[in-house]
């Protein structure tokens, strides 16, 4: 019996090769023609773990649909595995991914923005605003701190005695979908 279980792990693992046939075949032609590789096969190959620079293209949506973001109109977004550039379930979709790969992943808002934070929200009196700034609700503003760093807010309320600013990621409590499409990988 374990003959036949042998038998059987090896066509599976022939049929794992099925996607890489044709890149593995135009290979071949192009050794024959110029009688030296010009494809670095190890780069078909190669699977991305932390420390690897890669690009992918993505699209982002909300789990109504809505996109958010997309990089399949511009140049692919790159950035170093592990070194936390991207959020968490962004840079973990990638592990393990291999060039032309393509997955779609759904990321809870935990591991994303955040969850949304009541904390983050404040109001002030429009008097607290510099006057020459013409506030209107949906306006993105930034808080001047001591140590001159800034905290950027969203205006998401405003009356006569208090304007309401929301400190919040916009996409901080909701859940993410990408999908994504690994275009390179640099080791």
């Amino acid at each position: 019996m374990s003959s036949v279980n042998t038998v059987v792990q090896f066509f599976i693992s022939l049929i794992s090769l099925i996607p890489l046939i044709p890149a593995l075949c135009m290979h071949a032609l192009i050794c024959l023609l110029y009688g030296e590789p010009l494809i670095n096969m190890e780069y078909l190959l190669a699977t991305v773990k932390n420390g690897d620079t890669v690009a992918v293209h993505y699209t982002g949506s909300l789990t109504d649909g809505t996109i958010f973001d997309s990089s399949r109109e511009r140049e692919p977004l790159s950035f170093t595995v592990g070194e936390g550039q991207v959020i968490a379930g962004f840079n973990d979709a990638v592990h393990g991914m291999n060039v032309g790969d393509e997955k779609k992943i759904t990321i809870p808002a935990s591991e994303g923005y955040g969850d949304y934070n009541d904390q983050f929200v404040l109001n002030v009196k429009p008097s607290d605003i510099p006057s020459e700034i013409e506030v209107e609700e949906g306006m993105d503003l930034q808080l001047h701190q001591e140590d001159g760093g800034a905290i950027p807010v969203r205006v998401t309320g405003l009356t006569e005695e208090a304007v309401t600013l929301d400190a919040n990621h916009p996409l901080a409590g909701k859940d993410l979908t990408f999908d994504i499409e690994l275009v390179s990988i640099q080791e």
